[in-house]
């Protein structure tokens, strides 16, 4: 079967899932789920993502993402090749930590129902799955690992800042603030004790057709007219969303190559290199090293692409040189000038 194509542009919306390979669990742990977090606020840096929900599960999560530039798919493919690096590495594992593809599914994020619904849909997740018993008195809010517990119940200066919390509060006409809040929560224990395991489904009118619009199963969540916009839309990319030159012109973008580029020409011209005798210089050398180490915590670019702009060698070598040196050897080694640089861009 023929891969679904990947419809990106800017300010678009997505609910995202993924599954362990074989159903098999990605989070062994709370340490795992804390990494996977932790990945999922980088990868919201780097790309400029906004998170409007999450739920972890053990072999599956949830995402309700906004993309404010048209990059989701480089940016989906750092979280989880990070995400099963880690994982790989801290169970002495190897091999597929997912099962297939992740499914991305356009979201008509601007109109309030089909928000709202996803919203609730994710959030009530782990009641569907039966983890949160509503009859004996436990609430939604007694399951840590979703964006409820971890940021909506929270204030805001408690929350993750790449979380939408208060634009989610805002389209189900709550504010931000205590009594809120708790509404929300009140609101969403209220469908459990009403649907049980169904909780947060939506029931589909006849005429709907499933395969497309769906909140799990369809390509996009929206109206009949939202599905149309996007079907243009793929006509005017003309099959360019499978291609390489495609894939390209999305690094291109702030959070990826063109960012890159831009930090290491002015650091190098910081460290007065020019290209030759940057070619001249081992791969270890503590000016690539600094470089490498920006542009790859704070840009989408490969250790590839790395390797071969400052003529590195390998990745492999890149891998290695970045675990070597930490930033503080990194800044008794450099010139002040370059340090300085370099400590601006980070931040």
């Amino acid at each position: 079967m023929a891969r679904s194509i990947r419809i990106e542009y800017a300010g678009a919306y997505y609910h995202v899932m993924a599954r362990g390979n074989g159903r098999q669990a990605i989070f062994m742990d709370d340490h795992d789920r804390r990494f996977f977090l932790q990945v999922l606020a980088e990868a919201c840096e780097q790309t400029g993502w906004r998170v409007h929900a999450w739920v972890l599960m053990n072999n599956h999560y949830h995402l309700f993402i906004e993309t404010p530039e048209a990059n989701l798919v480089v940016g989906m493919k750092w979280l989880q090749i990070t995400v099963a690096r880690r994982f790989n590495i801290r169970h002495q594992k190897w091999g597929h930590l997912f099962g297939d593809r992740y499914k991305a599914i356009l979201v008509e994020g601007d109109q309030p129902y089909y928000y709202e619904t996803l919203l609730d849909y994710i959030h009530l997740n782990p009641a569907r799955a039966q983890l949160i018993d509503a009859t004996k008195g436990e609430s939604i809010l007694d399951y840590r690992w979703s964006s409820l517990a971890g940021g909506y119940a929270l204030p805001p200066e408690n929350r993750a800042k790449w979380l939408a919390a208060a634009t989610g509060l805002a389209v189900m006409g709550l504010r931000d603030s205590t009594s809120g809040r708790r509404k929300m929560v009140e609101r969403l224990d209220r469908r459990i004790l009403e649907e049980g395991n169904r909780s947060g489904l939506v029931a589909l009118p006849e005429k709907v057709d499933a395969r497309l619009s769906h909140l799990r199963q369809g390509w996009y969540w929206g109206r009949q007219e939202f599905g149309q916009q996007m079907l243009k839309l793929v006509g005017k990319l003309g099959g360019a969303s499978r291609s390489p030159s495609y894939q390209r012109s999305i690094q291109n973008l702030a959070h990826g190559e063109q960012q890159a580029e831009q930090w290491i020409a002015e650091g190098l011209k910081i460290a007065a290199l020019d290209a030759t005798q940057l070619l001249a210089l081992v791969g270890s050398d503590v000016r690539k090293v600094a470089l490498a180490k920006l542009v790859w915590e704070k840009t989408t670019v490969s250790q590839g692409w790395i390797a071969t702009r400052l003529a590195m060698g390998s990745p492999a070598n890149v891998s290695q040189a970045l675990r070597r040196m930490s930033w503080k050897q990194l800044e008794k080694k450099l010139s002040p000038e370059l340090s300085e640089f370099i400590g601006r861009s980070m931040h």
